[in-house]
């Protein structure tokens, strides 16, 4: 069963390879979406697969690579888009 969900990644997230980390998280969990950095600072990541592999993925961005500081992670019900594998689009 896919299910897409949005995750929106506050605090120090930006600038420290949470993008790069989050697509070879992604990848490894075998979620397809994708990863963006947002005007405001945080990260946005929207993500398609099975349910169990959605929650690896949230509990994984809450922790983030090393150099990051995730104060808060914000998870929602998306829509699939139909993203094929995983990858990074631009600043939003």
């Amino acid at each position: 069963m896919r299910r897409a969900e949005s995750f929106r990644i506050e605090g120090r997230v930006q600038g420290v390879g949470y993008r790069w980390w989050a697509v070879t998280a992604a990848r490894e969990i075998g979620l397809a979406g994708w990863v963006r950095n947002r005007a405001d600072g945080s990260v946005e990541v929207l993500a398609i697969g099975d349910p169990d592999a959605l929650d690896e993925l949230a509990a994984a961005c809450a922790k983030g690579p090393p150099s990051a500081r995730v104060s808060g992670v914000t998870r929602s019900p998306a829509q699939d888009d139909g993203s094929d594998g995983f990858g990074e689009r631009p600043t939003e």
